[in-house]
């Protein structure tokens, strides 16, 4: 009997956790967003236009970067965590892997659209026209010296590197190691630029690692000067300093056409054809991941998840496109939309 009356009173105090758990759970009425300072603009833009509808709230989005908003993301499920996370890259394994660790076991993956990475200065500045070689050789910790082996990055001006450059000193404002935009900047132009140097190709083949360790690794000597999260300070850092270069997401040049003026990158200028059609090798996709165990429960979430995947908000016409970014293709649009609305979630990635 007093077993009976044991195991009765812990069913009983563990019906009133779930319960607890559920009250939390519906205790938020309005959807929390946090991640890519990058997609901030467009998630935002999004957020607006759903809260203009009047059925439910406008949805709270916070800029916290990529890799800090899957921290917060992956945390766990419940009102105390959010519903959905901004990624200027695709989630890692080791990201999904935390997010399944703590709960979060059905991810909803939408691609919204390309954004290019750009490298921007005063309009009162010099013009830039650089390879990805000659800006890993001017960000890398490490280079190659005059017998080949690697040194502390000597270079101090642009005209170092080669004597076409502006003979200005480098001096970078860039996205903290948080940042999408950063690990794509990596992958995109530092591991391309180091591929480019014919002692760090020959590094490449004959240690991987020491190679990868090479091109991830930024100078520290105040070269590349860490600006946080918020690119819109970037901006004002550089029309206060026309003799600096930041890097961020292309919207953001478009939304400061007037003050500043973004580099040419192997013979490509920054441009939202140039984003679209490939040509500008800098670029790549932006990512909202949502969690749809918060779906039933937080009020507005499957209808915001279709508002951000329909044809007004990313498609060539869009309100988004208005912003800053560039459309999926057609028919990766059209997926897209129809995975949204399907609530499809994803699998592992590979790495």
């Amino acid at each position: 009997m007093k077993l009976f009356t044991m195991s009765s009173t812990i069913a009983l105090a563990f019906a009133g956790v779930l319960a607890a758990g559920a009250a939390s759970a519906q205790s938020r009425d309005q959807i929390r967003i946090v991640g890519s300072s990058t997609v901030y603009p467009f998630t935002t833009a999004a957020a607006e236009q759903f809260g203009k509808a009047g059925q439910f709230k406008t949805p709270v989005v916070e800029s916290t970067g990529t890799g800090g908003g899957f921290k917060l993301f992956c945390a766990g499920v419940g009102a105390g965590h959010p519903d959905a996370v901004n990624a200027s890259r695709a989630i890692k394994k080791s990201e999904f892997d935390d997010c399944n660790k703590n709960g979060v076991s059905e991810i909803i993956e939408l691609k919204v659209g390309f954004d290019g990475i750009v490298l921007a200065n005063s309009k009162k500045g010099p013009d830039f026209k650089l390879t990805r070689q000659q800006l890993f050789l001017a960000l890398a910790k490490e280079v190659p010296g005059a017998d080949g082996k690697l040194v502390a990055n000597p270079y101090k001006s642009w005209n170092d590197i080669d004597p076409s450059l502006p003979a200005e000193k480098i001096e970078v404002l860039g996205p903290p190691p948080t940042s999408g935009t950063r690990d794509a900047f990596l992958e995109l132009v530092m591991e391309k630029g180091a591929e480019k140097v014919e002692s760090f190709a020959a590094l490449k083949k004959s240690d991987k690692k020491a190679f990868d360790t090479a091109w991830k690794t930024v100078r520290e000597d105040g070269a590349y000067i860490d600006a946080g999260e918020n690119d819109n300070l970037i901006v004002q850092k550089l029309e206060a300093n026309p003799k600096a270069v930041g890097i961020f997401g292309y919207s953001f040049l478009e939304e400061n056409a007037s003050q500043i003026k973004g580099a040419n990158i192997e013979g490509k200028a920054p441009t939202f054809e140039a984003i679209a059609d490939g040509s500008y090798k800098v670029s790549r996709p932006l990512f909202v991941y949502f969690k749809k165990q918060h779906v039933g429960v937080i009020p507005g979430l499957k209808e915001f998840l279709a508002e951000y995947a329909s044809d007004k908000a990313m498609g060539e016409e869009g309100y988004l496109s208005e912003k800053g970014l560039v459309p999926l293709p057609e028919a990766q649009a059209h997926e897209a939309e129809d995975a949204a609305k399907k609530l499809v979630t994803i699998s592992a990635p590979a790495s």
